[in-house]
């Protein structure tokens, strides 16, 4: 194996590497030529540089029976899901060129990704562009709404039908459908993290499932301007507001003498978990087993937040499952890298439990 230092360019295999299992022309070419990048858009193939090019067989821990058509797969790279989840293998056919995913824990499970390496590199290569707004989404720079993310989503979706014949991976059918959507906020001016389109809320949650405020409703300690201002104007979906209550300070609520007349309870995200504004800085965040843990920036990722979840499921139910049904898992990675795109708190150095990541990851029982 050569590769270049000083920000590792490409990774190549010598014909000798290559020689015993990878016998496709095409694939032999291009990891014998141009190579592979070390990281490009969602996908690293830093385990190839780290081990060199390995059997699905000897890759996995244990003893393993795998059927003869899976042993002999290369493991080449991982999928970059956000951090803390396990990464899915991918995995490379030595005899037709066609890759495939799989997690080391469970090989047996392959999933289709990609007809060729050369394929994966450029569906790679237009999600980069997609994430940097170059390229081909050039023109949607400085863009926002759901008209922009839309348009985006059809560009992705038609760059990678055009290498599939239309059959488009559930992985990357996931990525054009969700990872858009972070254009859908513009950037927050005045006080907010973002800026929600107007009545986005009410089109998706339903006319009259959305939970807005008077002056009279906030107590003192909700201070934070940019707060009451959202509160009143936006509002937030019904399904995690408490109408009943004129948001108590958690004092107020479990009648105990804690110093917390600054936390406000919104309402719930699940029976054990409730739903907390600081009212002087605006942050978002749960209160679980009387733990207090951070949840979003503020109000206006919060309820994109609660936006993205919902319209993801409006999504699922026009495919008719399909993402769900087959690569729950994927589309969760999917979902956290939107997420943590315009509000990174579930991902930052040393945050404890969030629920929103917990969610997706299926590990825990809320409502939404």
């Amino acid at each position: 194996m050569s590769m270049t230092d000083a920000g590792v360019t490409a990774i190549t295999l010598t014909e000798a590497e290559l020689d015993r299992w990878v016998t496709h022309a095409p694939t032999r070419g291009l990891l014998a030529g141009t190579g592979l990048p070390r990281d490009t858009g969602p996908l690293t193939f830093a385990p190839l540089r780290a081990h060199g090019l390995r059997r699905l067989a000897d890759a996995t821990d244990g003893p393993c029976r795998l059927a003869d058509e899976l042993r002999d797969r290369l493991v080449i790279g991982e999928l970059l899901n956000p951090a803390g989840t396990e990464r899915e293998s991918i995995l490379l056919d030595g005899e037709t060129g066609e890759i495939t995913t799989a997690y080391l824990a469970d090989p047996w499970r392959t999933r289709p990704f990609a007809p060729s390496l050369t394929t994966m590199l450029r569906f790679a290569a237009v999600t980069e562009e997609l994430a940097g707004l170059r390229g081909r989404f050039a023109s949607l720079a400085g863009q926002y709404g759901p008209g922009v993310a839309g348009e985006a989503s059809r560009r992705l979706l038609a760059l990678f039908e055009a290498g599939t014949d239309g059959a488009v991976p559930p992985y990357w059918k996931a990525a054009a459908l969700i990872r858009p959507l972070s254009l859908v906020p513009a950037p927050g001016a005045a006080g907010l993290a973002l800026e929600m389109p107007g009545r986005l809320l009410d089109q998706e949650f339903g006319h009259g499932r959305v939970a807005r405020f008077e002056e009279t409703d906030f107590p003192p300690t909700l201070t934070h301007e940019p707060t009451r201002r959202f509160l009143r104007e936006t509002g937030l979906p019904e399904e995690v507001v408490d109408t009943e209550l004129l948001l108590p300070t958690l004092p107020e609520y479990y009648a105990d003498e804690r110093e917390a007349g600054h936390l406000i309870r919104l309402g719930s995200l699940s029976p054990d978990t409730t739903l907390v504004l600081d009212g002087r800085t605006g942050a978002i965040l749960t209160c679980r087993d009387t733990v207090i843990h951070p949840l979003n920036t503020d109000v206006s990722t919060l309820a994109f937040t609660l936006w993205l979840l919902h319209h993801e499921r409006t999504i699922d139910t026009h495919l008719s499952g399909e993402l769900t049904t087959l690569a729950y898992d994927q589309l969760a990675a999917a979902m956290l890298d939107t997420l943590t795109v315009l509000d990174p708190t579930g991902m930052s150095p040393g945050s404890s439990w969030h629920y929103w990541t917990e969610l997706l990851r299926g590990e825990t029982g809320g409502v939404l």
